[in-house]
């Protein structure tokens, strides 16, 4: 297996994310997205909990606050290998924003996430073979200038793509519209970060002296999606999903 060029270091941050093989699907319906997620959470600690297959029996669903509670009946710490930031759940692929905590925990978070969930979805929908194209892209994000505008692009960006395919380069022409889009997609942190939910998987305080306040936040996504704010595909170039 060839080296991986990024090397991870504690205390960094990386862009990370991967598609489906042959750009295929990978959420189904929004029970596969809640798995995954539920699957995130679990994968992010150090402590292995061997009562995972109990999710896969279940028949009514565990929110995630039931399996903090799972964790804490069983006596399991939670020890996250890493901090996820933001993230964002597409049709064929994701986005995370992590911040590596423990020594190779990116790794390992992300080898227990795609094994999981892999093996859920083929059990789910009889599909053999792998689930992802190969293993996971990584990007090391260097600046708080790059952070800021790929924070924005996870959240906020990647569900306009859904109604606006090639806005990078022509632009949003319906910003009202565009707005709309990433306002009502649940399945990005831009509900986090807009402090209209909560949830145990983000740590959204490490970008706290980004976006101090939620007005802020607002304004810069709705300066990117009008194009006030032209710098944002510069700072990110080479980060994104090719």
């Amino acid at each position: 297996m060839p080296i991986r060029k990024v090397q991870f270091f504690p205390g960094e941050f990386y862009h990370i994310f991967n598609r489906g093989n042959g750009r295929q699907n990978i959420f189904y319906d929004d029970k596969d997205r809640y798995r995954f997620l539920q699957a995130v959470y679990l994968s992010n600690n150090n402590n292995f909990f061997r009562g995972i297959e109990d999710l896969n029996r279940s028949k009514s669903g565990y929110t995630l606050a039931d399996i903090k509670i799972l964790l804490e009946d069983n006596k399991i710490p939670y020890t996250p290998l890493v901090r996820v930031c933001a993230d964002c759940l597409m049709p064929n692929h994701f986005h995370f924003l992590l911040q590596e905590i423990q020594p190779n925990g990116i790794v390992r978070f992300m080898q227990r996430l795609g094994n999981g969930y892999g093996k859920y979805f083929s059990a789910k929908h009889d599909r053999p073979g792998s689930l992802f194209q190969g293993r996971f892209k990584a990007v090391h994000v260097e600046t708080d200038e790059q952070l800021k505008y790929l924070l924005v692009y996870i959240n906020a960006l990647n569900p306009v793509q859904l109604i606006v395919p090639n806005f990078k380069e022509d632009g949003v022409k319906n910003v009202d519209e565009a707005w709309m889009c990433a306002e009502k997609y649940n399945w990005s942190t831009h509900q986090e970060y807009m402090g209209r939910r909560e949830s145990i998987l983000i740590d959204k305080e490490l970008l706290a002296n980004i976006f101090p306040k939620i007005e802020i936040y607002d304004d810069f996504v709705k300066d990117i999606l009008s194009g006030k704010e032209r710098k944002v595909w510069a700072e990110i170039d080479g980060l994104t999903l090719d």
